[in-house]
C-alpha cells in the first residue's frame, strides 16, 4: 500500500497569490462586492487556488441536525464517512493526524487525543471558544452576514456518500462566496500560516466546497491572539478530483477493516502502540520469503548505519567549535550563533540512597509502571 499525498503539481496550483484588491499588506484594505465595496480591516487578504470548471449546482443533504446532538451521537456520525477536519489526514498531507490513527478512529480501535474538557489548555477547547469572536470580527470587517449550520452535511452523490462537512458559517447574501472557516493559532500552529493558508487547512476547505457545491470560502484566522487574516479560497475542480480519489481509497481502507500504509509521524507511532501493544507471549513470525518485507528490513539497516555515519561527523564537528568557544558563553558566525553555557546547580533525590537507608519506603511509595514494546533490531 503506497501513502496517499497530493501530486506536486496541486500543490502548486496552492500556492497564494496576493489579491489584486489588497494591493501592499496594510492594515486597511478596501475589496468589491457585485453590489458595494467592502471595507476590510486587516494585514493581508490573499486569494488561493482558482476554479477551473464551471458552477456546479451540488446541494449538500443535511445527514442529521446538531443543534441537540450530544457529542458522542455526533461522533458516532462522524464515523459513518470522512470529514472536511478529516480529509487532510485522509489525503497524508495533515501535519499532526497521520493516515493511521484517523483509520484507528473512524474503525473505532481509539479515541481523539485532544481532551476538550482540560480548560484552559486544550488547542479544541480554546478553538471553539474563540471560534465566535473570529467570526464577529469577520462580520464587522468585511460588511457579510453569517449564520450557523447546525448540520452534519452529506455529499448527495451516492457514489460519494462517505464526503461529510460540518461548516462552522454560511455566509448569506453574497454570490462571490458562500462559506466562512474560522481558525485561531497558538505560537507553535502560527508557523504554518507563515506562508499564507497551510495546504491542510487548503484541503479541508476544498472538501467543504465539494460536498455543498459552492464556489468559494473565506478563511478568518486569529493568529496568536492578536492579528486576523482573512483568505479567500476559490473552488478547484481538479483539486477537489485529486481530493476525493484519495479519499475513496483511504474509506476503502475503512470498510475493508485494513490499516494504511504508516508514516514517520509521531502520530503513526502512538497509533501503532495502541493497534498493537501486546505481542503474543513466545511468537515469532519468519518473513524471509516475503521479498517486500525483506527489502524493508535492508533499507533499516542501511538507514541506521547512515545515520550513525552522520551523528559521528556531527559530534566531530561540534566538538572542534566547543574547542574554539572554549571559555566563552557565546559563539556568532555569519549565519548564526551558538550558547554553550552552564545550567544552573539543582538538587535532586538520591533515591538510592534512600531505599538503602530506610528500605521499607519501597514497598510503602512503590507502584507498577506499565511497561512498553521496544523495537530492537537483531542482526549479525
Amino acid at each position: 500500500m503506497n501513502m496517499i499525498a497530493l501530486n506536486n503539481t496541486t500543490m502548486t496550483q496552492l500556492r497564494p497569490k496576493r489579491s489584486a484588491i489588497t494591493g501592499k499588506a496594510s492594515r486597511t484594505a478596501k475589496s468589491k462586492t457585485k453590489d458595494k465595496p467592502v471595507e476590510v480591516t486587516l494585514k493581508q487578504n490573499e486569494t488561493v487556488g482558482k476554479s477551473t470548471q464551471a458552477k456546479t449546482s451540488t446541494i449538500a443533504k443535511r445527514l442529521v441536525n446538531t443543534k441537540n446532538l450530544s457529542r458522542e451521537d455526533w461522533l458516532q456520525f462522524r464515523k459513518q464517512g470522512i470529514g472536511s477536519s478529516d480529509a487532510a489526514a485522509a489525503c497524508g498531507i495533515h501535519p499532526y493526524l497521520s493516515m493511521l490513527e484517523l483509520w484507528m478512529m473512524k474503525t473505532g480501535r481509539m479515541t481523539s487525543n485532544i481532551d476538550e474538557s482540560i480548560e484552559g489548555y486544550s488547542p479544541l477547547y480554546w478553538g471553539n471558544t474563540l471560534e465566535p469572536m473570529v467570526a464577529k470580527y469577520y462580520q464587522e470587517h468585511t460588511g457579510n452576514k453569517v449564520r450557523r449550520v447546525n448540520a452534519i452535511l452529506q455529499h448527495p452523490d451516492p457514489d460519494k456518500a462517505f464526503m461529510l462537512a460540518n461548516l462552522d458559517y454560511a455566509i448569506t447574501g453574497n454570490d462571490e462566496v458562500q462559506i466562512l472557516e474560522c481558525k485561531t493559532a497558538g505560537e507553535h500552529g502560527v508557523k504554518l500560516w507563515k506562508h499564507g493558508v497551510p495546504l491542510y487547512v487548503i484541503c479541508q476547505v476544498q472538501h467543504q466546497l465539494a460536498v455543498t457545491g459552492k464556489q468559494a470560502a473565506h478563511i478568518c484566522v486569529l493568529l496568536c491572539g492578536h492579528e486576523a487574516k482573512i483568505y479567500k479560497v476559490e473552488r478547484d475542480e481538479r483539486l477537489i478530483e485529486s481530493i476525493m480519489e484519495h479519499e475513496r481509497l483511504f474509506w476503502q481502507y475503512v470498510q475493508t477493516d485494513t490499516p494504511p500504509t504508516p508514516d514517520h509521524s509521531e502520530s503513526a507511532a502512538q497509533a501503532l502502540k495502541q493497534l498493537y501493544p501486546t505481542p503474543k507471549s513466545s511468537s515469532k513470525v519468519d518473513l524471509r520469503d516475503d521479498d517486500g518485507a525483506n527489502k524493508l528490513f535492508e533499507q533499516l539497516l542501511s538507514y541506521r548505519d547512515y545515520m550513525q555515519e552522520l551523528e559521528q561527523r556531527h559530534d566531530q564537528v561540534k566538538h572542534q567549535l566547543q574547542t574554539l568557544i572554549a571559555d566563552n558563553e557565546v559563539a556568532v558566525f555569519e549565519k548564526g550563533a551558538i550558547s554553550w553555557k552552564r545550567s544552573k546547580d539543582s538538587i535532586v533525590l538520591d533515591s538510592k540512597a534512600v531505599i538503602k537507608a530506610h528500605p521499607g519506603l519501597l514497598k510503602q511509595f512503590s507502584k507498577t509502571k506499565q511497561g512498553s514494546r521496544r523495537f530492537v533490531v537483531l542482526n549479525d
